[in-house]
């Protein structure tokens, strides 16, 4: 299929599923006649680039244009969609076209309804913090690209360290492939301690601060996470699957479940025995603290992901959690 639509928050994912793409498609020894990239700031992107997909490739191979960061599936100009109903259905099969955006198309709009007609549609989508289960396989998945054989351990030992972060997975992962050399031996969670930085513990203890209305240990950690170069996506990160575990287990308190394994299953916890530490963490907080925290975080996220200065916001959100907590 000559059209592929490409979206997702995962940008590492997507970067090695184009650079396959480009592979696949594109003769090395015509790459500079076949490629062609048209940025989100050109204003006639869309048809210039459907202009160049209309165009045969030259010498062997086939021919690739990409359209980064485009809006097409979010909005689109009735010239633009008149443009892309003429030239959509007539794209030779030896002529790729490629539209990548963060966003999800928008299936409302008539220009997403065409191009799903023709195209390939691939998600690229960030596994949630709290999704362990899902971030364990993830992370024995990627090891197994680098042929790494990983303890169950040691598995959740670096989705503890990374998060949900791909790039930082695949570089780790490159390292500890260095350390093993060929051994056919499971790595363990003492050798990848050695060698992974693991900064997400210190995210941990910051949320533990926070619970505890511990504004100055709160303050500190945030400033020695800053200093450690620690991306405040991240630390946020793992304060939202934090406070959302915790809510989830107060909430199946309130209830009155007594069952582990329910409660674990309700606050996705994959090891139903820490449900009593979780359970002792909250016992002070009120189900309407735990509420109020986490809509704070979660606008937290967004201004950090709209370009707010990151270490003021970060510090005087946790200043704000601190007193919401401190009322315990």
């Amino acid at each position: 299929m000559p059209i592929h639509i490409y979206w997702g928050e995962d940008d590492f994912a997507m970067e090695k599923a184009i650079a396959n793409l480009r592979d696949e498609i594109l003769d090395p020894s015509w790459i500079s006649f076949n490629y062609t990239t048209f940025p989100p700031d050109n204003t006639n992107a869309v048809i210039e680039a459907l202009n160049q997909a209309m165009t045969p490739p030259f010498g062997t191979g086939g021919r690739l244009v990409w359209l980064i960061n485009a809006t097409i599936t979010q909005q689109c100009p009735e010239n633009v969609l008149s443009e892309l109903q003429r030239t959509l259905p007539v794209i030779p099969e030896n002529s790729h076209l490629l539209i990548s955006n963060v966003n999800k198309p928008d299936e409302r709009l008539k220009s997403t309804k065409l191009l799903k007609k023709f195209a390939e549609i691939r998600e690229f989508k960030l596994i949630s913090p709290w999704k362990t289960d899902l971030l364990v396989k993830s992370v024995n998945d990627a090891a197994s690209s680098f042929g790494i054989k990983l303890t169950s351990r040691c598995a959740e030992f670096l989705v503890e360290a990374v998060g949900n972060d791909t790039r930082l997975l695949y570089n780790e992962l490159k390292k500890l492939q260095l350390y093993l050399l060929d051994t056919n031996k499971p790595l363990d969670i003492e050798s990848a301690s050695q060698l992974v930085r693991n900064e997400t513990r210190n995210s941990l203890q910051l949320a533990n601060a926070i619970r505890m209305g511990n504004t100055g240990k709160a303050l500190s950690l945030v400033a020695d996470l800053i200093n450690r170069s620690e991306p405040s996506l991240r630390i946020v990160a793992t304060l939202i699957g934090q406070f959302r575990t915790w809510l989830w287990v107060k909430i199946m308190m309130e209830t009155g479940e007594r069952s582990s394994q329910a409660i674990a299953s309700a606050a996705e916890v994959r090891n139903h025995y820490r449900i009593k530490y979780l359970q002792e963490e909250v016992k002070f907080l009120s189900l309407h603290q735990l509420i109020s925290c986490l809509p704070i975080l979660l606008e937290l996220e967004v201004n950090i992901k709209q370009g707010v200065p990151q270490t003021a916001s970060l510090q005087t959100t946790v200043i704000e959690l601190c007193q919401i907590c401190k009322k315990s």
